[in-house]
């Protein structure tokens, strides 16, 4: 027998050691470094905050010359990440220091959502709900404010903008919006960054105002937790003999006599999932609409295929419902459970390569249902087949009336 490390190499990669759980409160990934700032570029953000709808599969072309399925369709999967507007509610300046960046001062706007504050409490029922009232009165000024940002024009290096979720637009029971920094990069002066960032104050802000379709991105988020596992399952190694006296999942031997202590680098079960996690370089397929409005009613149509119908897959997305908001369809998967929030962030290292330069052209996106095999791809298509139900109400009717309340609601 040769030796081990030609027999039996290592299972698992030692680079995500510890595996601990994420302590992120509520979940959300955290952006550890934007993009290099270039000011070549004009003033823009440069990250934004979705939910995670569900997946689907889309048929599309390959474009790529040196492929072996140039100019032939495949079927590729996809994540749908529902995007709703953000608000953005503040600015922060940064300065260098030796030990990093340090923030110098912000500047929050005059309205704040009550949603938004109840980030700032951990009980907002019982409490006196008094957050900002003391910045109101001391720094909300308009004279207060300007100084502020004259402050952060001239003093800081790094420019962000303070924006939050609308948990209001989501079908969801939460009321707590997420915050996010949000880093304004390009410009030629931190001045022309303020003024990029002061006009955005109190507005919504667009996914496609912050990405566009066929751009390479970078999602962070916090993986679906699977609790306490042994190391056949965490760590992928060969299961022992059969007539191993305490069991067969384990590890045999955990180490040698000295040093009489167990290497970090050898298997062990604990925690695995809930992890946070950043996947580098995921192409966006597709930027929609908001089906509730006029240019998004459709949203699910290709030029390829012209059937009326949205993203929506025949009775929603399992354990989501349906995505009314503006969305964007990443290629692959996507880290964590459906509802949980994922941060999206322009690439910070653009790999210059076949797949980032393509232009996706989607021909078709599959929309059958995801509880079982799905086979229809639009309720018209299963009422031609079974007719209308007992109750005499069409699908399609059913669909108008909960948009027509929708709309009322908007409104």
């Amino acid at each position: 027998m040769s030796h081990r490390k030609f027999e039996a190499p290592r299972h698992g990669s030692l680079a995500f050691l510890p595996k601990k759980r994420c302590t992120n409160k509520g979940g959300r990934g955290r952006i550890g470094a934007f993009p290099v700032d270039k000011t070549a570029y004009p003033p823009h953000l440069t990250g934004f905050l979705g939910f995670k709808a569900g997946m689907t599969h889309v048929v599309r072309e390959v474009n790529k010359v040196q492929s072996k399925v140039h100019k032939k369709e495949i079927v590729e999967p996809v994540t749908i990440i529902e995007t709703p507007p953000m608000v953005a509610v503040g600015i922060v300046g940064y300065i260098e220091t030796p030990k990093g960046l340090r923030a110098l001062t912000t500047v929050w706007a005059s309205h704040i959502s009550i949603n938004a504050k109840r980030r700032f409490y951990k009980n907002f029922n019982k409490s006196k709900k008094r957050a900002f009232s003391k910045y109101a009165k001391g720094n909300g000024s308009d004279e207060s404010r300007e100084k502020a940002l004259k402050n952060i024009a001239d003093n800081a290096r790094v420019v962000r903008v303070i924006a939050h979720t609308q948990f209001s637009k989501l079908n969801s029971a939460q009321k707590k919006d997420y915050f996010l920094e949000i880093q304004v990069n390009g410009g030629s002066t931190v001045a022309a960054k303020v003024d990029f960032a002061k006009k955005l104050l109190e507005k919504q802000i667009n996914v496609n105002n912050v990405f566009h379709t066929n751009e390479m991105i970078d999602t962070i988020g916090i993986t679906r937790g699977r609790g306490w596992e042994g190391v056949t399952t965490r760590w992928g190694t060969r299961r022992l003999p059969r007539k191993t006296r305490k069991g067969l999942r384990k590890v045999a031997c955990i180490g040698p006599w000295h040093p009489s202590r167990v290497s970090f680098t050898v298997a062990r079960s604990g925690q695995m999932g809930y992890h946070h996690r950043t996947e580098v370089n995921k192409k966006i397929y597709k930027i929609g609409k908001s089906r509730l409005t006029a240019e998004g009613k459709y949203n699910g149509q290709t030029k390829s295929d012209l059937t009326k119908k949205d993203i929506n897959p025949l009775g929603g997305f399992p354990h989501y419902g349906l995505v009314n908001n503006d969305f964007i369809v990443i290629k692959g998967g996507v880290v964590g459970p459906v509802r949980r929030v994922v941060t999206l962030r322009k690439a910070t290292a653009r790999a210059v390569t076949s797949e980032s330069k393509e232009k996706v052209d989607l021909k078709w996106i599959d929309t059958s249902s995801k509880i079982g095999p799905g086979r229809f791809q639009t309720s018209e298509e299963k009422e031609k087949l079974f007719g209308p139900r007992k109750t005499g109400v069409t699908n399609a009717e059913r669909n108008a009336e909960k948009e027509a309340k929708a709309a009322a609601g908007k409104k």
